[in-house]
């Protein structure tokens, strides 16, 4: 994964790809500043599993804004839920098949330059009914998704502007 940060335009950038099911991934971010970043991300699927969510979390240096002028949108995923202490955003109600890219785009506040969030994602079990896969997405949702093994991921970042 690598970034670029307008500075500017208070705009984050990253790009990468994911190959792992098995774990959950830890980014880490080298910012130019702490504050208020909208942040523009693609991550391509490299796994051999579809994607029907994709949930986020922050550290306890950052937060998600929920604002009247903040959007926080995936082109894959057509609902959002952040929690009331906006440290937890999920995409879901799509999906992302393996070789295609998700795009998700949000805002973010941290006092850190080198903030830290956390993806897991959702894949049904093939032997799951239509009906079990929607009931455990639901408690996903609302509840969370079960932490896994952590894989740290460091961005490097380019500044512009």
């Amino acid at each position: 994964m690598a970034g670029v940060a307008d500075l500017r335009r208070r705009v984050l950038m990253i790009s990468g790809a994911i190959d792992t099911t098995e774990h959950d991934l830890a980014i880490s971010v080298n910012l130019p500043e702490a504050g208020r970043w909208q942040v523009i991300e693609s991550a391509t699927n490299l796994t051999d599993k579809t994607w029907i969510a994709m949930q986020a979390a922050t550290d306890e240096n950052s937060v998600f804004v929920n604002d009247a002028e903040t959007i926080y949108i995936s082109r894959q995923f057509a609902k959002s839920f952040m929690t009331p202490d906006q440290r937890r955003l999920t995409f879901y109600d799509g999906e992302v098949r393996p070789g295609e890219a998700l795009l998700k785009m949000y805002s973010m506040e941290t006092s850190a330059r080198r903030p830290t969030y956390s993806y897991s994602r959702y894949s049904p079990i093939a032997t799951d009914t239509p009906e079990k896969s929607a009931e455990i997405l639901e408690r996903l949702v609302a509840e969370g998704m079960p932490q896994r093994q952590v894989i740290e991921v460091i961005v490097p970042v380019m500044v512009v502007g």
